[in-house]
């Protein structure tokens, strides 16, 4: 594990520093979309709501193969046959690029298989697409939090805070590296 933390700790320095960029790139987009813009002033109920919503828009690639590779690779994962997501979300990211979803697919998929490396380097490219992406961000925070990099979790958490405050997973994952982080309040 020694060697693979070093080898990543470029990674993750630079997939931090293009969420700091993209972020401030994002905010203005981000702001004229509705749903994003809704979601940050939602209550809990109409956040589950608006993150349906979302969620299904960002799995709308616009093209019946890409769609078609997306339902492959998500049937494959809940199959539990990791390599063969894989494979299709590759297919999906080859043949359609600009689709942000399909790179978190496939990123869930490395990161499933614990190929980190990948993983963050498919969320890096989702976020480049979608800078508001959530579902990218969390994924970051979840490889970050298991390579203990605590802090990188951390400041992850704080962008999908600063897009969701309601996302489902964001208190508990919060209040997990609580006991890591030295001197910050949570």
């Amino acid at each position: 594990m020694g060697v693979m933390k070093s080898y990543l700790k470029p990674i993750v320095a630079a997939a931090f520093a293009a969420i700091a960029f993209l972020g401030a790139a994002g905010a203005q987009e981000a702001s004229g979309d509705d749903l994003l813009a809704q979601l940050r002033e939602a209550g809990p109920e109409e956040a589950v709501r608006l993150e349906r919503e979302i969620r299904h828009a960002w799995s709308k690639s616009g093209s019946a193969a890409a769609d078609l590779l997306l339902k492959r690779g998500r049937d494959a994962m809940e199959r539990q046959e990791v390599h063969a997501a894989i494979e299709h979300f590759t297919a999906l990211t080859d043949h359609a690029p600009d689709f942000a979803q399909g790179w978190v697919e496939r990123a869930r998929a490395y990161a499933h298989a614990e190929l980190f490396g990948p993983a963050i380097g498919d969320l890096e490219q989702a976020l480049a697409l979608e800078p508001a992406h959530f579902q990218a961000i969390m994924g970051l925070a979840s490889i970050m939090e298991a390579l203990d990099e605590r802090e990188a979790a951390h400041q992850a958490l704080q962008e999908v805070e600063a897009i969701h405050p309601h996302h489902p997973d964001l208190d508990e994952a919060m209040k997990r590296l609580a006991p890591g982080l030295s001197g910050r309040s949570l």
